[in-house]
């Protein structure tokens, strides 16, 4: 049987993400935000205070801090799994503190390598995600042998790091980071072979909603506008083996969705 499909919204308690920045910024909004998610069909609502837009500035802890544990607090407990969206170990264990049940870490444990051992003390899901760089860095002519080949090597390396350190193997999810130093053609060549990444032999998170090289392909400016394409691009990952999508727009993403997943019988 195949594994079930599930909606992550997204919750940018940032002035600056290329999106929707500023938009959540405010705490009883970003909480609003959350629990409209959660009644459109959410099952994971991934709550981030630093951007990772590239070129994004770094955030300090404590800002991070701030910005996320009241909305992660105000969420958990809920019919939705709260993720913290966070390369910092110490925001992530505050976050696991105040309910989340999930390590979503755009480094893969490469910032914080202590990050692997709190998610396997604390038993919760986490999803590894390939990037180039970092977000300062990763756009800056990003480069590959082979871009399908290069991520499933890399995301294979950091699942082996992840149960050394004790994650359970049914506890990890991946990310071919779409968008993370990865030209148009490349995040095209990853989406078209994205069944390749899936013998690795786990859930994989795709993360396409509203980015630039949606843009680039149909000639939109604004993010906003790009909801048509991001569909399309999950209901083709839906179809090779994506299974988790990260959203901006929760019932768009959640109909379509529905609707392929009866089509491929899934």
């Amino acid at each position: 049987m195949s594994a079930p499909i599930e909606i992550m919204g997204v919750v940018n308690v940032t002035p600056d993400s290329f999106s929707d920045g500023g938009e959540w910024f405010e705490r009883d909004d970003a909480i609003a935000h959350g629990r409209r998610l959660i009644a459109e069909g959410a099952a994971i609502i991934d709550v981030g205070g630093e951007s990772t837009r590239p070129y994004a500035e770094p955030v300090p802890a404590d800002e991070e801090l701030r910005r996320t544990i009241p909305v992660v607090r105000a969420l958990a407990g809920g019919p939705a799994t709260v993720s913290i969206d966070t390369t910092k170990l110490e925001v992530a264990e505050a976050a696991l503190d105040a309910g989340a049940g999930y390590v979503n870490d755009i480094s893969a444990f490469r910032h914080s390598p202590e990050m692997a051992g709190l998610v396997a003390d604390r038993r919760v899901r986490c999803c590894l995600m390939h990037m180039l760089g970092d977000p300062q860095t990763m756009q800056d002519d990003p480069r590959y042998d082979d871009v399908v080949d290069d991520v499933k090597a890399f995301l294979e390396e950091r699942v082996s790091f992840a149960v050394r350190e004790g994650v359970p193997e049914d506890k990890i999810d991946i990310d071919p980071g779409i968008g993370f130093g990865k030209s148009v053609e490349h995040n095209l060549e990853l989406l078209r072979r994205l069944d390749e990444l899936t013998t690795l032999g786990f859930r994989i998170v795709i993360g396409v909603s509203r980015k630039s090289f949606i843009g680039r392909l149909a000639g939109v400016e604004e993010p906003r506008d790009r909801v048509p394409g991001t569909i399309a691009a999950n209901v083709l990952a839906l179809e090779r083996g994506a299974r988790v999508f990260r959203v901006h727009d929760v019932a768009e993403a959640r109909q379509a969705l529905q609707v392929a997943a009866a089509t491929l019988a899934l």
